[in-house]
C-alpha cells in the first residue's frame, strides 16, 4: 500500500517539525530528491507507514 492510497481520503494535514528533523529532511531532499523537501517528506512518510503496516 503506497502513501497515495493511505492519504487519498485526507484533504489536508499539518505537520510540525523541530529543527533537527528539518535538517534531516533537507539532507535527504538534497541527497535523494534534487533539493525537493516535499518529495523527501513524502518518501519518509511512505517509509514510516510501510514499517507500521508490517
Amino acid at each position: 500500500m503506497g502513501m497515495d492510497e493511505v492519504l487519498c481520503d485526507m484533504e489536508e494535514i499539518t505537520l510540525e517539525f523541530d529543527e533537527e528533523t528539518l535538517e534531516a529532511i533537507d539532507s535527504k531532499a538534497f541527497r535523494d530528491h534534487r533539493e525537493n523537501r516535499e518529495a523527501a517528506i513524502r518518501t519518509l512518510l511512505d517509509d514510516y507507514l510501510k514499517e507500521r503496516s508490517d
